[in-house]
């Protein structure tokens, strides 16, 4: 992201993307562990129905919120093989996280996933090594995208705050340029306007997703494909007219600012056990803890009050 330039002008406001063009809401499906700390792949199979029945067009598996850099190859595999069980069309529903430092890892998640007939990838940048510019990230990304079978659907995944390394709107371009059709979108969970304006701007074939619900609407107006989401485990209805049509829906950033006090991905499960009131989703596989009691009791008001609002 380059900081000192003034970014692009996005299209104007209720430019919405064709509905053709959408990728729509899709989401980043919280996984379930059993007391043993395994995952407990009824639950999975059973949420992530639950999430399509609700108006999800898409379920991304490892994702942040999954905790797919906590997850390991037995484990993916193991998740994959129940959703086709179940009978999910893995090749127009089911997506992957990919989260690995090395070029070899990244490339075995990635396959791990086309070859079971998945949709596509959401590619992370390597996290170890900091400060490095976009050539590397470049070379990284491609040597990736090179050792897959048959690469479909990636979408470049710009999460600083996790990952604390950026990518800028050029390295999205350059990487876009080399692989048409098959680098197909961006998920921007910068939380900055800015920099999702940019990509906006400078990148209208690609699918600019929006992580920060804060901003979704808002991107949705000018011209954002939709969203790989959270909230979407617990509130997908709820969440749907601003990936439909760009509205602001009161009481989504309240919630999304509470949730920030804390670690995200043990609060997000902690709105999945209230919505559903089902507790065995409070677990989290290490180094995540738990949410607290008292923090839990908060999000679940604030749920129950965005819930009850009239449509």
């Amino acid at each position: 992201m380059l900081a000192s330039t003034p970014a692009p002008s996005a299209p104007p406001a209720a430019a919405l993307r064709p509905a053709d063009r959408r990728f729509g809401l899709g989401v980043a499906l919280v996984t379930p562990f059993a007391r043993d700390g395994s995952v407990d792949l009824a639950r999975l199979v059973a949420h992530a129905r639950n999430c399509l029945d609700e108006g999800c067009s898409s379920v991304t598996l490892f994702g942040t919120t999954g905790e797919g850099a906590s997850l390991g190859s037995g484990q993916r595999a193991a998740m994959l093989e129940a959703m086709d069980d179940a009978g999910f069309d893995l090749r127009a529903r089911v997506l992957a996280g990919v989260a690995a430092p090395s070029v070899e890892d990244a490339a075995a998640q990635a396959n791990q996933l086309y070859d079971a007939g998945g949709r596509g990838i959401l590619l992370a940048p390597p996290f170890y090594f900091k400060g490095v510019g976009d050539e590397g990230l470049y070379r990284w990304f491609a040597s990736v995208i090179e050792r897959c079978r048959d690469p479909r659907e990636v979408i470049v995944y710009h999460i600083p705050s996790v990952t604390a390394v950026p990518l800028s709107s050029a390295l999205i371009g350059r990487l876009e340029r080399a692989f048409p059709g098959v680098v197909t979108g961006v998920k921007d969970s910068s939380g900055e306007w800015a920099n999702t304006e940019r990509l906006l701007a400078e990148h209208a074939d690609l699918d600019i997703l929006v992580g920060d619900e804060r901003q979704l609407a808002r991107a949705v107006r000018h011209g954002g494909s939709g969203a790989i989401n959270g909230f979407a485990n617990f509130c997908a209805r709820t969440i749907l007219p601003m990936v439909e049509r760009g509205d602001d829906v009161p009481g989504i950033a309240e919630l999304v600012e509470l949730l920030l006090r804390d670690p995200v991905t043990p609060g997000v499960k902690a709105l999945v056990a209230h919505r559903f009131r089902d507790d065995a989703f409070l677990a989290v596989a290490p180094p995540l803890v738990p949410a607290e009691p008292a923090a839990r009791t908060t999000l679940a008001a604030a749920l129950d009050a965005l819930l009850s609002r009239p449509a």
